[in-house]
């Protein structure tokens, strides 16, 4: 699934690559994303699709740890590798300490369960969405 709605039409907007096992939760993702002001959606798939997200060069990518294919720590060990400035948004249903603490020392950015933090997850995207937006207003105006 190739996506790249804009919200706002905003000219520079914050692309956000989906990486989810779950077509329905994926199509969900999706929609929040594009629903926050200064986000798109730069991609999205449901196995590990390292050379898609790399083509894509998105800012953030959320990330399911469990993929039918692979599974998403070894997608976070090579994104890490060959593109460290990407935000890397950990997600799961199975949200045990020990998949927390292997996440972040693969080096996520956050890690949040699906069950209770997408709300949380929306807000740090909004956030970045919205300092992205100040710095290229800021950057035009100057």
């Amino acid at each position: 699934m190739n996506v790249s709605s804009t919200t706002s039409g905003t000219s520079n907007p914050l692309p956000v690559f989906i990486v989810e096992a779950s077509q329905a939760i994926r199509e969900r993702l999706v929609d929040m994303i594009t629903a926050i002001d200064g986000t798109c959606c730069a991609g999205a798939a449901t196995i590990a699709a390292i050379p898609d997200i790399l083509q894509a060069h998105p800012d953030t990518v959320i990330l399911d740890i469990r993929l039918p294919e692979g599974n998403g720590f070894d997608v976070l060990r090579a994104l890490r590798h060959h593109a460290p400035d990407i935000q890397i948004y950990a997600v799961s249903n199975h949200s045990t300490p020990a998949h927390r603490q292997l996440a972040y020392r693969l080096g996520a950015s956050a890690f949040f369960d699906k069950t209770i933090e997408i709300e949380a997850m929306r807000e740090l995207i909004a956030q970045r969405a919205a300092r992205r937006l100040r710095i290229t207003t800021t950057s035009i105006t100057q």
